[in-house]
């Protein structure tokens, strides 16, 4: 049995260590750009009045599929997806045995296994998208989640863990943490300096509007109201709803569109 185990982490390993491997990850991360950019574009069209579609990934992705050819570049953002996925189970499997020992390789391995799922779950929406697949009605998981003994306690658990990734993300903004999945060629001179703006903003941006879907989904279990999951959509709708509105929901839609390109500068210079 360790013979096996052995023979499938080292053939796991070298999948992590191969040229096909970079390929990928760079399409998916291409993707995942792409869907950044087409999510801050609902999010424009929204702060003007232009756009009914939810400013989420699935509007996102409705948003791109109406488009001439849309339904052919969605395909390619599906696959990417998946290719992304691919890469994060890899990683989570046999990654980070390098640099890393003991719980630091881990935790690393365990945060790869969580991207893996966030990217699955965007994956098979673009994938329900292309394919015509219905949206479904019925019971929100946080309704469902309220009425299990200690349903409150669960959500507004989840939705503090949700507030934590954000204060994470936010700070690997902040911090400029990101510029390590850039080569050095990505980190050096002018272009370098257009990557950190873009990282900056972005990853600043993407934290403070995951932030304001913790907050949604604290106030749905403290508050016992969840008829409705809170999502993207729900929390850049009521950054609209307040004063100045929608210019700090132009801000907002600007700095997921530097996210966006973020991840086209990191599939260029990617760093593994």
């Amino acid at each position: 049995m360790n013979d096996v185990v052995s023979s499938l982490r080292s053939r796991g390993g070298q999948a992590h260590r191969s040229a096909w491997m970079d390929h990928l990850a760079r399409a998916g991360l291409v993707a995942y750009g792409v869907v950044h950019l087409l999510i801050a574009w609902v999010a424009l069209q929204l702060a003007f009045g232009g756009s009914r579609r939810e400013a989420s990934s699935k509007g996102a992705f409705a948003e791109l599929a109406s488009q001439p050819f849309g339904e052919v570049a969605l395909w390619a953002v599906a696959v990417g997806l998946v290719f992304l996925v691919l890469w994060r189970l890899v990683e989570a499997v046999a990654g980070h045995t390098e640099e890393d020992e003991g719980s630091d390789r881990w935790r690393k391995r365990a945060a790869s296994g969580l991207k893996a799922v966030l990217y699955a779950t965007l994956a098979f929406t673009a994938l329900r998208t292309v394919t015509g697949g219905g949206g479904g009605g019925g019971r929100s998981m946080t309704a469902t989640v309220l009425n299990w003994p200690g349903g409150q306690v669960l959500v507004v658990v989840a939705g503090l863990l949700v507030l934590a990734y954000a204060g994470w993300t936010a700070y690997r903004g902040w911090s400029d943490a990101f510029m390590q999945h850039l080569d050095a060629e990505g980190r050096s001179g002018e272009v370098g300096e257009v990557y950190r703006w873009f990282g900056r903003v972005g990853y600043v941006a993407k934290g403070v509007s995951i932030g304001i879907v913790g907050i949604l989904v604290v106030h749905a279990g403290w508050t016992h109201s969840g008829k409705k999951d809170k999502g993207l959509d729900d929390a850049l709708r009521t950054v609209l709803e307040q004063p100045f509105g929608p210019f700090l929901l132009a801000v907002i839609a600007a700095g997921l569109a530097c996210y966006g390109l973020f991840n086209f500068a990191r599939a260029r210079h990617l760093d593994r």
